[in-house]
């Protein structure tokens, strides 16, 4: 059996990498020495990603999810970025001389997690942030000073037709749902009540959004999430140079050792993506971390301990 049957054995660990509304972009075509990762257009987010931020970090998250889970069986595996959008290609897997060096493992891999919920307070020590941002520039932000930022951006996500009608469809909001245990978000990932999650959809169903959004729905649905980021925790910034779709891969797999470094540590994370996609709010925030000219900011999330054990997400099943 070569290390291409090996790592395709082992394809349902690597899909355990992270993706914006849990898209799962990702497809990988097997060769007889190689593997290459490409994405499914049709699971880009065109109106909630235009620049194609998070679809490029999402994929290198991937192609770091896939290095780890060869290194743990011990393949001897590299990764050459090289975006090709024609091709829809992203990198290529090839064999090298030895594993990947890595700290970490298809277990930990396995036990990451997003939480929605509730955090303990508490700011992170910056000697952890240091330790986990590894060479990445990583910027600490106290969360109540995002509050106003984050309903801002709820409110520019709830209130943008094309975008909120984007979510709708990324949404699981029943178990009923068809593809509820196959990608999206679910209500018991997001921690959201029966209540809670009728009333969501109900807000978004295409029949009633045009009328609930001329009366108010948008302020309405985000004022409930300025109780997220009203105690003493911690919002981190990963900010760097992405001057093409080949630096974007490259930070999105600094994103996932950053987050798997927390999670080995009980930490847990909540992406805040639209901060970023709504230009005002990051052009505020972008105002008070200051990057280097070139930086951007490329993915803001809060971190903290749950309260509650977070549900694990859905992932498509590899195709055998």
């Amino acid at each position: 059996m070569t290390w291409v049957d090996e790592l395709r054995r082992r394809e349902e660990a690597c899909r355990r990498a992270p993706s914006a509304h849990n898209t799962q972009p990702w497809m990988l075509r097997y060769r007889e020495d190689a593997v290459d990762v490409h994405w499914d257009p049709a699971r880009e987010l065109p109106d909630s990603d235009p620049t194609r931020r998070d679809l490029f970090l999402s994929l290198g998250a991937f192609v770091e999810a896939c290095l780890i889970v060869a290194a743990d069986a011990g393949l001897p595996v590299r990764a050459e970025v090289a975006v090709d959008d024609a091709e829809r290609r992203v990198a290529r897997l090839l064999p090298a001389g030895a594993a990947y060096a890595t700290a970490f493992t298809t277990a930990a891999l396995e036990r990451r997690r997003c939480a929605r919920g509730a955090y303990e307070p508490g700011e992170l020590d910056p000697a952890v942030v240091a330790e986990v941002a590894a060479g990445a520039d990583l910027r600490r932000v106290p969360c109540r000073a995002l509050t106003g930022e984050l309903a801002a951006a709820d409110r520019h996500m709830f209130g943008t037709p094309v975008v909120a009608a984007e979510l709708r469809e990324w949404l699981r909001l029943s178990p009923r749902h068809p593809r509820y245990a196959l990608d999206g978000l679910t209500d018991r990932a997001m921690e959201l009540s029966r209540a809670e999650a009728s009333g969501l959809a109900a807000v978004l169903a295409p029949g009633v959004y045009p009328l609930a959004r001329r009366l108010g729905a948008p302020a309405l649905l985000a004022a409930a999430s300025r109780g997220l980021l009203r105690y003493d925790g911690s919002v981190l910034v990963l900010v760097g140079r992405a001057a093409g779709p080949d630096d974007l891969v490259e930070h999105g797999r600094a994103l996932l050792r950053v987050w798997l470094g927390l999670s080995q540590r009980g930490l847990a994370v909540h992406p805040l993506s639209q901060i970023l996609d709504c230009a005002a709010t990051a052009d505020r925030l972008a105002a008070v971390l200051s990057p280097a000219p070139g930086e951007r900011l490329l993915a803001v999330f809060r971190a903290g301990r749950p309260l509650r054990e977070p549900v694990r997400s859905s992932r498509i099943p590899p195709v055998q």
